[in-house]
């Protein structure tokens, strides 16, 4: 079989988000580094929230091979993906007001942590109130969106803002409104979304630029490695010990 015109053009507008991301967001990649390290450092602990497939890029950063033992999902019962049926309810509670704050002062967030905040168009009333509600904590809110969004569309928190507005670094993912990267001749709708793909990007290029931030302080990064290669299971039972009181996903 020939090869697919399409896949090719897929790979090649997402190659090009990449290369946008990683120029143009540079400095705020290294900025969010900086803060993930400053709490490690400091005996904080991490959090990630997503909602929708959002919450794919927050998943990504938990409890991997070559992640920080420490990044906690901060989970949103009903919102983390399309577990929950119908799906569409996942769409519906991210726009419910008030769930944010129940469900930090619920969780084990503090002051002093960090909790990034991922929300493609970050206009729905969950992750605005989730950022407001974290800085209001005294945490350190990371963002990564899509600030097209906030250019495009307009916000449906009643504040009118987005969550941009109420982060401390933001990363923006450059996907254009609609997250749909090809359109083709004979298809009415977009298609092929790069969101995930790009939004994972800048979480591990974060999370690397936080391990270089604590090595340059003689500072070992708390990584888990494989369980799939040799000595890994005994290497991650060393850092769960280690760093016990700041890991919640293992309760």
């Amino acid at each position: 079989m020939s090869e697919s015109k399409l896949a090719g053009q897929f790979f090649d507008a997402a190659i090009g988000l990449l290369q946008r991301v990683r120029d143009e967001e540079a400095a705020n990649v290294a900025d969010a580094g900086a803060a993930i390290a400053d709490t490690v450092a400091a005996g904080g602990r991490l959090f990630a929230f997503g909602a929708g497939h959002s919450s794919l890029a927050a998943q990504d950063v938990v409890y991997r091979a070559g992640g920080f033992a420490l990044m906690n999902l901060l989970a949103v019962p009903g919102v983390v993906g399309v577990d929950v049926m119908p799906a569409t309810l996942g769409s519906a509670l991210e726009r419910v007001e008030g769930l944010a704050g129940a469900v930090l002062d619920s969780s084990p967030a503090r002051s002093g942590d960090v909790l990034v905040i991922i929300s493609l168009s970050g206009r729905n009333a969950l992750p605005v109130e989730m950022a407001m509600n974290a800085r209001a904590l005294g945490l350190k809110v990371i963002g990564v969106t899509s600030m097209a969004y906030a250019e495009e569309t307009k916000s449906r928190h009643v504040s009118g803002t987005f969550l941009k507005d109420h982060c401390d670094i933001v990363l923006d993912s450059k996907i254009a409104v609609g997250d749909a990267e090809l359109t083709h001749e004979g298809i009415e709708a977009p298609f092929a979304p790069a969101s995930t793909v790009v939004t994972s990007a800048l979480m591990q290029a974060t999370m690397a630029a936080a391990a270089e931030q604590l090595v340059e302080r003689g500072i070992e990064p708390p990584l888990l490695r494989s369980g799939n290669v040799d000595g890994g299971h005994d290497w991650n039972g060393r850092v769960m010990t280690e760093y016990r009181d700041r890991i919640f996903f293992r309760h």
